[in-house]
């Protein structure tokens, strides 16, 4: 089955063609660096960290690009707060990104500019969409980008231009704006502002002309798939599709992807609403398996309602799969069947659901549809160790795309010595000292490990 890619550009699926066989160039924005990422920006990461994991094992390879913002209003706000120079405090928040991501096993992009060390190429992009006719300089400084110079304004959220709403973050209220909707590509500096030099001026750029020229800079005229929350939609991404083809006179983006908000009581979750739950303190109740398969337990365009509950049902659902990969690697049975049909028709279901738009709430379905197969086959010592290793080669596949399994499962060293614990135990009981054989029971829970006494002998999985 050929990848389909859901095109906001266009509001459908598309068979996923590159500009280049066998290459994919990805862009997705990043955050504004003036505080900790919270549980809706992990998802906009975790998605696309699946997207490009997906791609990659699809065989395609990947240069994936995520900027930061950290040259921003709410920075300046914060860093004179704190009274320390922004870029110290964006840079404070770059590494605790960092931290975040990587207790989320988000494998890191192939780079991260900033705005700040990308001056160069920004002030080039604002003056040839100056001498190209689009932009306009005010007495002031500024520099802005003339809607009405373009006539097809709204491409992406399939609206006309007056039925738009206005609430751009980076407006002034210019009255040298020619149109009210008309937005800074350059921000003439303000007293107690950072700035740098430009031919207009000192000052810093506008929030849009940022992605614009980084993307040009990194990965060129245009790429393949441009990605971000639905909330960029407008006017940001809409926004940067008209700096980039002012200046290049073609497409910015062939793909453009959108995940849709994590919300709480039907607001989307936020800083600027004050209802978000911080990556940092989230990891320290859960572990980043839990948090990813909640994640992606659905599809990610659609939103998402955050409830604690919701992630609990997510964490005893995930231990489900956790388990049998466990009872797999501790398989010893000499069963008939090797499951070769079931695994390789459950293979087959997966991708075409990662190849119809990422869609992985399927593409888990169908992994607990082939755990219950596996577990009546164990149970019932049918289960051959060629099938217990294929489904064991199967799931690694899956962790690879998804990360959702605990790193490296257990070894086989490992197993061996729970086995060996568990014959220790059953020698205390049968010796009648239940106080020890007890202490090997709890020492192996509080370690995740629970023991279950059955008619066919002591089995054991993860909790």
């Amino acid at each position: 089955m050929t990848l389909k890619i859901h095109n906001t550009l266009t509001n459908k699926k598309e068979n996923f063609i590159p500009l280049e066989e066998g290459k994919v160039s990805i862009y997705v924005c990043g955050v504004t660096v003036y505080d900790d990422i919270h549980l809706g920006h992990a998802r906009s990461i975790i998605v696309f960290d699946m997207v490009v994991r997906y791609l990659r094992h699809c065989g395609y390879k990947v240069t994936h690009v995520t900027n930061f913002t950290d040259v921003d209003d709410k920075i300046i706000a914060r860093a004179n707060e704190e009274g320390i120079d922004p870029l110290e405090l964006s840079a404070r928040y770059i590494q605790r990104y960092f931290e975040d991501i990587d207790a989320l096993k988000v494998r890191r992009a192939d780079a991260y500019p900033k705005a700040s060390e990308s001056m160069d190429v920004i002030i080039d992009m604002v003056q040839d969409i100056i001498e190209k006719g689009f932009a306009y300089v005010t007495d002031e400084g500024n520099v802005y980008f003339s809607i009405d110079k373009v006539g097809d304004y709204g491409r992406l959220t399939k609206q006309r231009l007056e039925d738009m709403i206005s609430g751009q973050r980076d407006v002034l209220q210019d009255p040298d704006k020619r149109n009210p909707m008309d937005f800074a590509i350059w921000k003439a500096v303000k007293p107690g502002e950072i700035a740098w030099d430009s031919p207009w001026g000192k000052g810093r750029p506008g929030w849009h002309i940022e992605c614009s020229a980084m993307i040009r800079n990194h990965l060129g005229d245009i790429i393949d798939i441009h990605g971000g929350g639905n909330d960029l939609i407008f006017p940001h991404h809409e926004n940067e599709i008209l700096q980039t083809e002012a200046v290049t006179g073609g497409m910015l983006a062939r793909y453009w992807m959108h995940n849709g908000m994590l919300q709480i009581q039907d607001q989307k979750m936020s800083k600027s609403l004050g209802n978000f739950l911080r990556v940092s303190e989230l990891v320290k109740e859960y572990d980043s398996e839990t948090i990813r398969f909640y994640l992606l337990n659905t599809h990610y365009r659609g939103p998402l309602l955050f409830t604690k509950s919701s992630l609990e049902e997510a964490k005893s659902s995930l231990r489900r799969l956790w388990n049998l990969r466990s009872e797999l690697e501790s398989y010893r049975a000499e069963g008939s069947d090797d499951a070769s049909d079931i695994i390789d028709e459950s293979k087959g279901r997966f991708y075409e659901q990662m190849d119809d738009d990422f869609n992985t709430r399927g593409a888990i379905s169908v992994l607990f549809d082939l755990a219950r197969e596996l577990t009546r086959l164990i149970a019932s010592s049918s289960l051959s160790k060629r099938g217990a290793s294929e489904a064991l080669g199967f799931l690694h596949e899956v962790d690879n795309i998804l990360g959702f399994f605990p790193e490296n499962g257990l070894n086989d060293d490992t197993s061996a010595l729970i086995d060996l614990l568990i014959d220790v135990r059953q020698e205390l009981r049968r010796r009648k000292m239940f106080d020890l054989s007890d202490t090997i029971r709890n020492r192996l829970k509080e370690m995740g490990i629970q023991l279950e006494d059955t008619a066919e002998g002591v089995k054991w999985k993860r909790i």
